[in-house]
């Protein structure tokens, strides 16, 4: 008993002598109870609907207004007119658009003469929570907007929506994919680049780097290589089998397979700058294991990967803006689900490029020279 007392005792010693990993084993509870609590069931809101009004009567007119009340009162989405709807379908594909709410030049024609008057919502089916929610609440601004119809009447004067899906079902699993991707880039990141990093310090194997002619920048920057490629190499397999296992359509076509390879190798770049930038100040090889997991849910759940961030609350909201999860994840739900060009995902690529830049830079000019 005596002997186990003293490995208690040297276990106790050993975590009093890292504040952080207590703080941080405190707060992480707290940090996922929060985050998991709003990352799910939110409502969503501010969905991008595109609307074609090819006719200017009074019915349609009327149309538009209340789609506008719900945009000023339950905000459920924000209209953006257009006045071709080629432009509008190209933007929708390209993601800037969540659906587009066409209105044919006939409507308020057939609206008076009650002739079966119709408007088409053509949406993007990718995200389903997305979809549903939008095919709702359009579905209800045309029950609203219908008169009374008469039963006698052959042909129905209320006004039916065409709901139109851009894209095949889209099963939640082919939806979770691309965050499975980014985190199986960002686990690799952690364990083949961060944990091993601190371990390596810990054991006294830097010593060894320092004591040569080796520039801060060369270190960095064979950190960062060396962990990209660990990085790439997890992201292309499970990239590769998930698509297969998912049922990806043409999974295995070189164009997309290249686009998507760019994208991991961005991505990969990004996560481990940005794992660097954390760790390049750490001695304590707990601290890495501690911070992976507050990482994991504060990087991975406010990406969208599991759930619109459109239902987010604003905080939440302003973490997605800054974290490369959001852009890794948008990448690969275009490449992956919408199967789009380079053009849909440029905003993407940049911005995870820049992300490397600041963070390698900052991870360089932070980098202790001596011990």
């Amino acid at each position: 008993m005596q002997r186990t007392l003293a490995i208690v005792e040297r276990e106790m010693r050993r975590f009093r002598r890292s504040p952080t990993l207590i703080v941080v084993s405190m707060i992480f509870p707290l940090v996922q109870l929060v985050i998991l609590g709003y990352a799910f069931g939110g409502n969503v809101k501010h969905l991008k609907l595109g609307v074609v009004a090819s006719d200017h009567g009074v019915p349609a007119v009327h149309l538009r207004e209340m789609g506008n009340a719900v945009s000023s009162g339950a905000r459920t989405f924000d209209p953006v007119d257009y006045s071709d709807q080629g432009q509008a379908l190209a933007d929708l594909r390209d993601g800037k658009l969540n659906g587009v709410l066409a209105i044919p030049p006939d409507f308020s024609r057939r609206v008076l003469a009650k002739d079966a008057p119709r408007v088409a919502l053509i949406e993007d089916n990718t995200d389903t929570f997305v979809s549903a929610t939008m095919a709702g609440v359009v579905g209800g601004l045309v029950s609203a907007s219908n008169s009374p119809a008469v039963s006698a009447s052959r042909v129905s004067g209320a006004t039916a929506l065409d709901v139109v899906e851009v894209y095949p079902y889209v099963p939640y699993i082919q939806y979770l994919l691309p965050g499975s991707i980014v985190m199986s880039i960002f686990m690799m990141v952690m364990i083949g680049g961060g944990i091993i990093f601190i371990d390596d310090k810990a054991r006294g194997l830097h010593e060894g780097y320092l004591v040569t002619p080796i520039t801060r920048v060369e270190l960095i920057a064979g950190f960062n290589l060396s962990g990209t490629i660990k990085a790439v190499m997890a992201g292309i397999v499970l990239m590769t089998l998930g698509s297969l296992i998912a049922g990806i359509p043409n999974a295995l076509e070189p164009l997309r397979l290249m686009r998507l390879t760019i994208v991991i190798v961005a991505t990969a770049f990004s996560l481990i700058s940005m794992m660097f930038l954390l760790m390049v100040r750490v001695t304590d090889p707990l601290v890495p294991r501690a911070i992976f997991g507050v990482l994991n849910t504060l990087l991975y759940f406010p990406s969208g990967a599991v759930y619109p961030q459109q239902g987010f609350p604003a905080w939440m909201q302003a973490i997605a803006v800054v974290d490369p999860f959001t852009y890794a994840v948008h990448a690969f739900k275009c490449l992956l689900l919408k199967n789009t060009g380079m053009g849909a995902i440029a905003g993407d690529l940049i911005y995870l490029t820049a992300f490397s830049a600041v963070a390698m830079t900052a991870a360089t000019m932070l980098f202790k020279r001596s011990l």
